[in-house]
């Protein structure tokens, strides 16, 4: 297992992670708003953030994507999920910040307890101007 900064190498496996984990985890929205937002995803938000991934010995299994103190992503294949792989990757965004904040989507359900177990707590509600659905703000401190 290794935890290590991204390379132009990696793109195509992040985004295949990022977009088959947006499906599952927000099932309740359209699939074709994922596909519609990938090009974005590969040119401007990942190149844009500080990103990290998740290597075991055959390939990545998760990333991590730090804008400023923001926690834009935090993605597992749903196969490696349950093994420790968002926690390690969490325990890597700790250590890199002394706060962060990040909005989840209130009806992924399976998120918001991953990231309350992680010492986040809510600050507000709102709706993702996006989607339109409703979306938690929460924040970690050291």
């Amino acid at each position: 297992m290794m935890l290590r900064t991204i390379t132009a190498d990696d793109m195509d496996r992040v985004i295949q992670i990022w977009f088959e984990s947006s499906i599952i985890a927000h099932a309740f929205a359209d699939p074709e708003y994922w596909r519609s937002k990938t090009e974005a995803m590969r040119t401007l938000y990942i190149p844009n953030s500080e990103t990290w991934v998740w290597e075991d010995d055959e390939n990545i299994q998760g990333f991590l994507s730090l804008n400023k103190n923001d926690l834009a992503a935090l993605f597992v294949l749903p196969e490696a999920q349950g093994h420790g792989i968002g926690t390690a990757l969490m325990d890597l965004a700790k250590s890199l910040r002394d706060e962060l904040t990040l909005a989840v989507y209130t009806e992924n359900t399976r998120s918001v307890s991953f990231y309350r177990k992680q010492g986040f707590t809510e600050i507000r509600e709102q709706t993702d101007e996006h989607t339109g659905r409703r979306e938690l703000i929460m924040a970690w401190k050291k």
